[in-house]
């Protein structure tokens, strides 16, 4: 589902994704671990086609992201760190808006709409202007208008920062869901219990290089996932 082959992104004199390579299937969710400035976040947006790479290529669903940007788009949604929404809009108008882009039928959108919302329980808050908003119901709301046209691959940056206990429940939930219908997801976090539980996969990063990846069985192996992360964070330092 995503094919990352040797990519490669520089900021000046400075290597921010140095020849990385991993590959995750349907069905699987893999977790991308490493500190602040390692790469993570520079690799998912060259992943969605919102940042350009010097070198390497990356496939969705076998196509080319240099390639055809506009056909992976149309395969995948993208949840950013600090989701920076259309303030203006109310919640209903920019679940509305997301859904004409991806050109989601009237039915389809008002039931997925219907579910997602009363799920996160911000139904009652759509007539609002998204301005109005805290950080946790600008979150969900983007969660919502990624699951609107039912994307076969999503990529999150920090997915449960900022969401509540039982919203965070919710979505590990959504996510697995997805996987066990075919998708894939890979995403970001600090919280490496929750990368434990809930993925198939792990990946480590650190000063752009991939330092780790494989099943979580064969990344830890008997250890906990925060243990092989520290031991590898003092080994490259």
């Amino acid at each position: 589902m995503l094919r990352i082959e040797h990519l490669t992104k520089v900021y000046g004199q400075k290597k921010a994704v140095d020849d990385l390579s991993l590959q995750i299937r349907p069905g699987e969710i893999c977790g991308f671990i490493g500190h602040n400035g390692a790469g993570k976040t520079t690799t998912l947006k060259a992943c969605c086609g919102i940042l350009q790479f010097e070198q390497g290529e990356i496939y969705v669903d076998g196509i080319s992201v240099k390639e055809n940007p506009i056909a992976c788009k149309q395969n995948l949604a993208y949840i950013p760190d600090n989701p920076d929404l259309y303030d203006f809009m109310t919640g209903i108008k920019y679940l509305n808006f997301v859904a004409d882009i991806f050109g989601v039928g009237k039915k389809e959108r008002e039931e997925r709409i219907h579910k997602y919302a009363d799920l996160f329980e911000l139904t009652a808050d759509l007539a609002q202007p998204v301005s109005a908003y805290s950080h946790g119901m600008k979150q969900k709301l983007a969660i919502i208008s990624a699951l609107i046209h039912e994307p076969k691959l999503i990529i999150m940056d920090e997915p449960f920062v900022g969401l509540d206990p039982k919203a965070s429940h919710l979505l590990k939930g959504i996510m697995r869901d997805i996987c066990d219908r075919g998708g894939a997801i890979f995403f970001s976090t600090h919280v490496l219990e929750v990368a434990e539980k809930l993925c198939d996969k792990v990946a480590i990063i650190k000063g752009g290089k991939l330092r780790r990846f494989g099943t979580m069985e064969e990344v830890k192996g008997d250890d906990s996932l925060e243990e092989v992360f520290l031991e590898l964070e003092e080994k490259h330092a």
